[in-house]
């Protein structure tokens, strides 16, 4: 019986798909690929190549020119993949302060989008890949095996994201998180490339009321009843 050999998961911020696609490809041998981390790595080279963020034309170039690749961990080190740049790894280097406060603006460009989905599309075709996103089963990968939607309120996920964030931060504030989740999901779905929204053959899980363990084993059914079907 043969197993999905790309699973694309998608839903909006603070869903839980992270933890999930982490968690299923860890159980099933296969590479994890946030592929959030690819906007990270062209945020990264435009800070080291002093390539002005507001430059969206340059921006572009770089995503257009710069070869990424996601590769399996090969240090344990807590990552979930090795992201390499022109064979340098920048796994944790993406995480860098300067790199969170420019990626939103840098992920928002449409050639970008484009530029990158062609790249996450190379990975993907691989196989034996999860790969998580916003626009993976509608755009990168409209032909993955398996497409998983993970959706729940933005209540919901404000009240997951604060709770986190109170373990680091006392003074957090739950409406400003919740404010901060209804703008990117307004963002996400508006935008005039890859808005977030299911594929017409994805299935969709709403988490609400139900917690990460739960979830997971629902997609492991799911892959299950792909080998029935297979």
């Amino acid at each position: 019986m043969a197993l999905p050999k790309i699973i694309a998961v998608d839903g909006p911020a603070a869903s839980g798909k992270s933890t999930l696609g982490k968690r299923v490809a860890e159980s099933l041998g296969y590479l994890y690929f946030d592929t959030g981390v690819m906007y990270r790595a062209i945020t990264w080279v435009a800070l080291r190549t002093a390539t002005e963020i507001s430059d969206e034309l340059a921006i572009t170039a770089l995503a257009n020119n710069t070869p990424i690749d996601i590769e399996p961990p090969t240090i344990d080190d807590g990552r979930g993949y090795d992201v390499m740049v022109q064979g340098q790894d920048i796994t944790w280097e993406i995480r860098r302060p300067d790199v969170d406060a420019n990626v939103s603006v840098v992920s928002a460009y449409p050639g970008v989008r484009r530029a990158l989905s062609a790249q996450q599309r190379r990975i993907g075709m691989r196989g034996k890949v999860v790969m998580v996103g916003r626009d993976i089963g509608t755009v990168v990968l409209p032909e993955a095996d398996l497409k998983i939607f993970l959706d729940a309120s933005a209540e919901e996920r404000a009240r997951r994201r604060y709770l986190e964030q109170k373990l680091k931060d006392e003074t957090v504030e739950y409406q400003r998180i919740l404010e901060s989740v209804k703008k990117r999901d307004r963002i996400d779905s508006s935008r005039e490339v890859a808005p977030l929204r299911p594929a017409d053959d994805a299935v969709i899980i709403d988490s609400d009321g139900i917690n990460a363990d739960q979830v997971y084993s629902q997609v492991l059914a799911l892959v299950r009843a792909y080998q029935v079907d297979e």
